[in-house]
């Protein structure tokens, strides 16, 4: 997958160390749920698409890292979620906390699931 300039890598590098390596755990385990995702940059941010249309977002703040739009889900996994929940379709991951990457994966597939069963 060919980036461009203004890329992901290039947002990444813009954040302090620390917060690099979460970015990239965020990207790694979005990449694992949408493998053959196109990644860009959308509003500043990285995106992530799948047939021309955009899945998800994530994004680095001075506090945690934002995972954008997270709709609710009517399941076990909402309450796994929950308190990450900043808004209605945020999920807030703040750097202060162990980054649940297994979590986030699990997230994508189900948002890479709803976007293949149609439009949303």
């Amino acid at each position: 997958m060919a980036l461009q300039q203004g890329s992901i890598d290039a947002y990444i590098a813009g954040f302090p160390i620390a917060v690099q390596r979460r970015l990239r755990n965020i990207r790694r385990a979005i990449q694992r749920s949408a493998p053959t995702a196109e990644e860009s940059i959308r509003y500043r941010i990285p995106a992530f698409g799948l047939n021309g249309r955009y899945v998800v977002y994530f994004a680095g703040w001075k506090h945690h890292i934002g995972l954008y739009p997270v709709p609710a889900f009517d399941d076990a996994l909402e309450r796994e979620v929950a308190k990450y929940r900043a808004a209605k379709d945020t999920l807030r991951f703040p750097h202060a906390e162990a980054l649940p990457r297994d979590l986030i994966t699990r997230v994508v597939a189900r948002l890479v699931a709803r976007r293949a069963a149609g439009p949303s």
